[in-house]
């Protein structure tokens, strides 16, 4: 086999293209990764791995990537509402054997710097037999001549103008949210609602340590958590329009509507930051996965199935989604990629519908949770946001439950949908028993806010059954 014919082509160096390099080369196929930069990327989001991504982490044998890179231990949330803080830890799990008198740990996540992170991961590929990473961009996908099968990448070098052709019987496109790519598997297009506008601050403190950190504010949430010893990230959710960052009134808006809806002891770090440094910001969208119809092909990662990073659940379904689609192409399942286009095509249709295992629950929940913590001035999502609030205050599996979806460590959709009809339920409850209002508005109002449910929560769950 020369050097332009591999087993399987990977398209992006990113948490995607890297586990499947190591998983995939481990299992003693030929891997090509390309990535148009390798050096060191610089994003705001991406920086915190949660307890089911961690476990997904060290079944890739990965888990060394996250040492070495100043990353910090997640134990969980503190959520802040209306001057309240609220306590919500990561679950316990057993530490060992699945026994009843097994003593349990609390399941943990790790927050870092994304570039580190990404370099340490292309590291791990780098150093894994039948593994080669290239600094080359992709043009385009080669296509078997009069069919729409992929047998290949074109691709070309930085400064220069010579196209390279490599084939594989397999090319994963896995070139992120902005994939350019997508357009020719489907018309579904990012659906974006929001901005997240990130810094960093330093020296800030924050009320629980080694928690992630939640601020419920008008009109959308901002997220907090350590990426290192003394900086912490600092994550404005800014629905569309965005005010315009060249002209200050980006700032201006953080500045004079969002921080001072903040604890005030975190308010001095972050108006040092909008002073020392400028505005990033970055689309928060929504695309439901949708299957492949092209042999030769698959779309991981963002490039194939957004949700919103509030719940920082991104990479922990991409790496379940490397893992799952090793499971099915693995060597003895097909020893032969080169001689097995059926075999392959028939995988990766089983592969979109096993995904919605582990995917499904953590795409519905990141969006619903969302849209109640953006509420805005939407009078039954308040209500519903207040209820949730309240609901994990409740604690037990009212807050275990829901934690547990939260951490990618509860997989069942299920689960899901009794726990979000729980809050709606708590919603009416504290309706009917905290409101004035006489029977006649209270009944109006409870049917409301059963309704604002639905709708919140039905669009989610039917974008992920339909495809």
């Amino acid at each position: 086999m020369d050097d332009h014919h591999y087993d399987i082509i990977c398209v992006g160096a990113g948490v995607v293209g890297c586990a499947a390099a190591k998983i995939f080369g481990s299992d003693n196929r030929r891997v090509l990764v390309l990535e148009r930069d390798l050096s060191e990327p610089d994003r705001i989001v991406g920086e915190l791995m949660q307890p089911g991504g961690m476990d997904a982490l060290k079944s890739l044998g990965l888990d060394d990537c996250i040492k070495d890179i100043d990353a910090v231990p997640c134990f969980g949330y503190s959520i802040y509402r209306h001057g309240e803080f609220i306590h919500v830890p990561y679950p316990s799990i057993p530490d060992g054997a699945d026994d009843e008198d097994t003593p349990k740990k609390k399941a943990m996540g790790m927050s870092f710097h994304h570039g580190r992170f990404i370099q340490k991961l292309r590291h791990a590929a780098k150093n894994t037999s039948n593994v080669t990473v290239m600094e080359m961009a992709v043009n385009s996908l080669i296509r078997k001549e009069g069919q729409e099968q992929v047998i290949g990448v074109a691709a070309q070098e930085k400064n220069s103008d010579k196209q390279v052709e490599f084939y594989a019987p397999l090319t994963i496109v896995a070139d992120g949210i902005f994939s350019k790519f997508r357009k020719e598997f489907t018309e579904l297009k990012p659906d974006v609602r929001s901005n997240f506008v990130g810094l960093i601050a330093s020296d800030l403190k924050l009320s629980t340590p080694e928690h992630g950190f939640v601020a419920i504010v008008d009109p959308s949430p901002v997220l907090m958590y350590q990426i290192g010893s003394n900086e912490t990230r600092v994550l404005v959710d800014v629905p569309v329009p965005v005010p315009s960052n060249a002209s200050g009134d980006l700032k201006r808006h953080l500045q004079e509507k969002i921080v001072p809806q903040l604890p005030e002891s975190l308010q001095p770090a972050l108006y040092r930051a909008l002073e020392d440094q400028p505005l990033r910001t970055m689309p928060n969208g929504f695309l439901p996965p949708f299957a492949n119809q092209n042999l030769g092909v698959i779309i991981l990662g963002d490039a194939m199935n957004i949700r919103h990073p509030l719940t920082g659940g991104g990479m922990t379904v991409a790496l379940q989604d490397v893992i799952l689609l090793q499971q099915l192409i693995n060597q003895s399942t097909i020893p032969d990629l080169q001689a097995s286009d059926d075999l392959i095509m028939q995988a990766i249709d089983c592969f979109h519908w096993k995904r919605k295992h582990h995917a499904t629950p953590i795409n519905i929940l990141a969006m619903a949770l969302y849209r109640i913590f953006a509420a805005g001035s939407n009078r039954a999502l308040i209500q519903l946001q207040r209820a949730c609030v309240g609901y994990f205050q409740l604690g037990g599996q009212c807050l275990e439950g829901p934690v547990g979806l939260l951490s990618g460590l509860t997989r069942e959709v299920l689960t899901l949908i009794y726990h979000f009809y729980g809050v709606a339920l708590y919603a009416v409850y504290q309706q009917w028993h905290s409101s004035e209002d006489n029977l006649w508005t209270c009944l109006v109002n409870s049917i409301l806010l059963l309704y604002t449910a639905c709708i919140t929560i039905f669009p989610y769950i039917w974008s992920e059954l339909k495809l």
